[in-house]
């Protein structure tokens, strides 16, 4: 009984914490998308170009011509002929690792804006907060590879093709 009367006298005299909802609101970071399932939707983003430039580069620089390399890049090289289907390279070399590093950066870039002090009309302070995802900073940097190879073929050839 006297454990009793000592738990309930504890607990009558436990003080509530104040939570001011407001506050949370401020605190609180949502990310725009889910890391996990942005990295799951880049992987396949990146692995299509990537994939298209690992058979041009085995197609040009060892001379295999045979298997899937060979029927990737002749099936790429044949589609730019089609007048409608010419689209299709700089969709699969530059826009889909654009998505790519959109998603992937989305996910991981967290932005808040708070009102600071008494004055809460004229001070107010901007964070941008990144967090560390290993798979979704990698799958950001290999869309940036790729994309930049890609801009800098189109540069090379648009200036080889200048000068002849």
């Amino acid at each position: 009984m006297e454990n009793r009367d000592e738990f309930l006298k504890k607990m009558e005299n436990l003080q509530v914490p104040d939570a001011n909802p407001s506050s949370h609101q401020k605190a609180v970071k949502m990310a725009i998308m889910n890391a996990e399932r942005s990295a799951v939707l880049g992987v396949w983003l990146v692995i299509v170009p990537c994939y298209f430039l690992i058979c041009v580069f085995m197609y040009y620089y060892f001379h295999i011509n045979m298997g899937w390399f060979a029927a990737m890049f002749t099936l790429l090289s044949s589609l730019e002929k089609v007048p409608y289907v010419d689209f299709l390279g700089p969709l699969v070399l530059f826009i889909l690792p654009i998505v790519c590093i959109v998603i992937n950066a989305l996910s991981i870039i967290h932005v808040q804006v708070q009102k600071l002090g008494p004055d809460q009309r004229k001070i107010r302070e901007f964070n941008i907060s990144i967090k560390i995802k290993l798979w979704n900073i990698l799958l950001i940097l290999l869309s940036l590879i790729i994309v930049s190879v890609f801009i800098s073929y189109v540069m090379t050839e648009n200036i080889s093709s200048i000068k002849n």
